[in-house]
């Protein structure tokens, strides 16, 4: 191997740890902003179109993603008590593109101290845009032995897409 070559290794190598750690900041950035309430920094998260998807709730575009972190209901959450903690993140990127998968519990105060409302599954599609790593789409399910869920890890984790909901 020349040394022209092993540099443009070394330098793709970089470039793919330099990605996979601002795609896992990115992720990790979302539960203090959420549980902050900061509406705004939440929905830059995202592209301007970009999907969230969360069992019974689909939001598309930042104005979306906004008002639901400013809504009564993620407001009450917040006023309790709550976290929302990300576990660890497993990145695929593929040049321009990533899929990755994740883990999350939220966790609410309570008279009686802290309790799990919800461990979440959630497969997440990125592009990099002028900006940085953005999300195009969140998709997220809860862990109650919907089988969605699980092929949500599952493709996540082998970096393998999954259709839009709105598609299909």
């Amino acid at each position: 191997m020349t040394i022209e070559e092993k540099m443009t290794q070394l330098e793709d190598t970089v470039r793919l740890l330099a990605d996979e750690r601002e795609i896992t900041r990115l992720v990790t950035s979302y539960g203090p902003l959420v549980d902050s309430g900061d509406a705004e920094a939440v929905a830059a998260l995202w592209t301007p179109d970009g999907i969230y998807d969360v069992d019974g709730l689909y939001m598309q575009g930042r104005d979306d993603i906004a008002a639901m972190v400013r809504s009564d209901a993620h407001q009450g959450l917040i006023a309790r008590g709550c976290t929302h903690l990300q576990g660890a993140v497993h990145v695929n990127v593929d040049a321009d593109e990533a899929i990755a998968a994740s883990h999350s519990l939220l966790v609410l105060s309570g008279d009686k101290g802290f309790r799990v409302l919800r461990a979440t599954a959630h497969h997440w599609r990125f592009v990099r845009t002028e900006a940085g790593w953005k999300v195009a789409r969140r998709t997220s399910r809860a862990l109650d032995g919907n089988p969605e869920a699980h092929h949500l890890l599952n493709a996540g984790a082998h970096g393998t897409d999954v259709e839009d909901r709105a598609s299909s």
